[in-house]
Order: structure tokens, then C-alpha cells, then sequence
């Protein structure tokens, strides 16, 4: 090889510690994450070492470097076929390819690009969207414990609840799932999540990897004072383009009886976390099972409220499905007082009715959505499909600048503030 040969410090995504959460290439400015059905991977000719991708990752498997020379950088294909990361490439080894350069030099952050710094896209810019989620967490959140069982050591949790919280017949059968985790020690906070291990092996014959699950129920249990948790699961029975599949896991954990065991790594994330200081506000913005970690923050508002110690600030709730029977834990939300949460419900299958969509509902809402953008202590939470994304930022940024406010400068107070959190997959 060329005694000029280049050095690069090629970014790698570890497979055996990454929950395929899709984070990171939905965080990705410059589209250099992809996927398969097992592996996520970094294509180094598009990476530009922004960094963009690493504080939002719940595990860290995204922060690996490998001293690579660039024309023998890890190929996408090589990297898909991964089960661990090859080991590094010592001193000799890299002097015997010729490479130039320091080899221990660390990555070094590039400039952002114009698209994921501005907060209102030029002509010929695209609306990136995941460019303006926080990727710390408010300053009164509570301290979250992460990573406490690896995939190489998942704890057992034994299932203490099933039920289906969305009408029977429905196309989106949707199940509420509390996990008991007995005096092995799980410790959680409303807006984390854990992977789930199904049995068996994939087509390869490798064992199944874990799939996420955000957490549907608060830091002191579904059930308080016990070591539990909850998760709101779709019964997965085709993909996004309507093609007939069988979810893995969710399918595996929608049929699990009482008494059933389960392999749970986890817990993930230290971000998605919700405010705790008096008279905090929280806007809650999911379709489907991305009510989960919004049940999990109103019903810990709900137990507080109760106990009569904490005086919370205003609740305000934006939850979409195709349709009402379709969408999770309807009748509970009905029966919760109306001084404590401002429900909107957005249908966008009704029959003979207009589709509705989150971000409408957010419009014909403007004026009070604009008095809690102003106000510094309201907390903005949107999880669910990707596709929701664009649509409900595109709808901050217009309510903001019709309120004269000025998006420019509503959005880097938010990123910065830990007060907008973007959670979609």
C-alpha cells in the first residue's frame, strides 16, 4: 500500500450492545446510518464525524472509532455481517499499510451543515426535523440508571398482566403488559425503555436480537411500591408497506400468559425524561404505542396530584390513531378530570369523516399551544411513527411564528433547554 496512504477514524455501531432503536439514523443529518433486518451501520464515505448521532443513542453503541486506512474502511456489507466489532488494528499493523497521520488521533466534530444548524431551512433545503430534538434532559428530571443488564446478561422478569387496552376486532390489536422483576433490582423513570430478547434464532440461525419497548407505566411501578413495570405492545402482522409479516417479539410477548418469564435487558435512555419541579408544563404528541411513555409521565402526574405534595403545572395531550377503536387505553383517558389534562383525540380513518392528524389538532389549538411555547417551563414530548415527526415541528414552528415569537429563536431555546424531545421509530 502507498506510504501516503490516508488514515480515518471510521465510526462503527457495536451489534452486540446496539437495540436496533433506530435513533441514530433517524438523528443522522447527512444519511449516513442504514440498516438491515439485524444490523445498523455507518457508511464512512457519507459520515462527517458531526456527532449528531452519539447523545441521543440509549446504549452507547454508537461510540465506537476504529484507525482505519480509508481505502480499507469497513464496506456496508462487511459491517451488516457483524455479530461483535473486529478488534482494532495496532501500530504495526497500520505503519505495515503505509498509513499517514497520527493513529490515535481522536474523531473531531465537523461543522454542522446548513440544514441541521439552521432552524428554518433556506430555499432547496430540505425541513430536518430531528434536527431540532433535545438530547438532554430538563434540568428537574430525576437521575436515570441505564444500562444495569447487558445482552450478555439479561435479567428475568416473570408477567403479572396481559390485556388487550384497545376494542377487540380492532386492525392494531394493542396490549398493556406489566412485567415483574421480583428482588432482582430494575430501577426506572417515565420516558425509559428496555429491550426485549424473544427465544429462538432468526433466519440465520443467530439468536433473535433485543427489540425496545418504551415503558407505559411510572418510576414507583404499575402497581405502586413494587418492583414492576408496564409496556403498551402492537401485535405486529405486517410492515409499513402493508406487506404480511410476524413481529418477533411483539407477537411473543402479546401471547405471553401469567406466570411466563421474559429476557429484559436495559434499562435505555437518559433524555426522554420528564421535568419534576412545581408548575412545570408537559405537551404529550403520539400516535399509537407512543402513548406509552405518556401514560407513563400523566399517571405519574395523576399519583402526585393525589397525594396532595406537588402542585404540577398544566397537562396537555395530543394522541392520534386510525381510529377509536383502534387507539390504547381510550376509556381510561375518558374518565381522567378535565382540570387535570387537555385530551385531543386526532382520527384520520373515521368512515365519513376527514382525516385528522396530530398536527391539526395542534393548529386549531394554536393560541393555547403559543402561551405554553413562550412559557420556559413547558416540556414538549413527541413519540411515535417517524412519519409524525416532520408534520408536528412543521406545526411548532408555524404556531410559534404566527404568534410572533419567531421560530429562530423558540427552537435553539428548546434543543438547548432539554424542553423538545423527539422519540420516533
Amino acid at each position: 500500500m502507498n506510504a501516503t496512504t490516508e488514515l480515518i477514524q471510521q465510526h462503527l455501531i457495536d451489534p452486540e450492545i446496539c437495540i436496533r432503536c433506530n435513533t441514530c439514523e433517524a438523528t443522522c443529518p447527512v444519511g449516513a446510518i442504514t440498516h438491515d433486518s439485524r444490523n445498523y451501520v455507518v457508511i464512512a464515505d457519507k459520515c462527517n464525524l458531526c456527532m449528531a448521532c452519539v447523545p441521543p443513542c440509549p446504549t452507547g453503541s454508537i461510540d465506537n472509532w476504529r484507525s482505519m486506512p480509508k481505502a480499507a474502511a469497513y464496506s456496508i456489507e462487511e459491517q451488516l455481517t457483524w455479530d461483535e466489532l473486529p478488534a482494532a488494528l495496532t501500530e504495526a499493523e497500520l505503519q505495515a499499510a503505509g498509513v499517514s497521520g497520527d493513529a490515535s488521533a481522536e474523531p473531531q466534530a465537523s461543522a454542522p451543515s446548513a440544514a441541521s444548524a439552521s432552524a428554518t431551512p433556506g430555499e432547496g433545503e430540505s425541513f430536518n426535523s430531528g434536527a431540532f430534538g433535545a438530547s438532554t434532559p430538563p434540568w428537574s428530571a430525576a437521575h436515570p440508571y441505564t444500562n444495569l443488564h447487558g445482552p450478555k446478561a439479561p435479567v428475568t422478569a416473570s408477567v403479572v398482566g396481559n390485556v388487550q387496552v384497545n376494542d377487540a376486532g380492532t386492525a392494531n390489536e394493542t396490549h398493556h403488559i406489566v412485567l415483574d422483576f421480583g428482588s432482582m433490582p430494575f430501577p426506572v423513570l417515565e420516558g425509559q425503555s428496555i429491550g426485549i430478547i424473544p427465544p429462538g434464532v432468526d433466519a440465520q440461525g443467530k439468536p433473535h436480537h433485543a427489540r425496545q419497548y418504551s415503558i407505559a407505566s411510572p418510576r414507583n411501578g404499575e402497581r405502586p411500591g413494587y418492583n414492576n413495570l408496564s409496556l403498551t405492545v402492537k401485535r405486529v402482522v405486517e410492515d409499513h408497506q402493508g406487506k404480511a409479516v410476524q413481529g418477533v417479539a411483539s407477537n411473543f410477548l402479546c401471547d405471553m400468559k401469567t406466570g411466563d418469564t421474559v429476557q429484559v435487558i436495559g434499562p435505555f435512555g437518559a433524555s426522554f425524561l420528564m421535568p419534576n419541579h412545581p408548575k412545570s408544563n408537559i405537551v404529550m404528541i403520539c400516535t399509537g404505542t407512543g402513548s406509552a411513555p405518556m401514560r407513563a409521565m400523566t399517571e405519574w402526574r395523576r399519583r402526585l396530584r393525589a397525594s396532595g405534595k406537588f402542585e404540577g403545572g398544566k397537562l396537555m395531550l395530543f394522541f392520534g390513531a386510525r381510529t377509536q377503536e383502534e387507539l390504547p387505553y381510550f376509556g381510561p383517558l375518558q374518565k381522567l378530570p378535565k382540570d387535570f389534562i387537555d385530551t385531543n383525540f386526532a382520527f384520520s380513518r373515521t368512515a365519513g369523516q376527514p382525516k385528522r392528524y396530530v398536527q391539526d389538532l395542534m393548529r386549531e389549538r394554536s393560541a393555547d399551544v403559543a402561551a405554553l411555547l413562550k412559557d420556559p417551563n413547558t416540556y414538549f414530548y413527541v413519540c411515535g411513527l417517524k412519519s409524525m415527526e416532520e408534520g408536528v415541528v412543521m406545526a411548532l414552528r408555524d404556531i410559534a411564528n404566527d404568534a410572533g415569537l419567531g421560530w429562530d429563536n423558540v427552537a435553539p431555546a428548546l434543543k438547548r433547554e432539554g424542553r423538545l424531545h423527539l422519540e420516533t421509530y
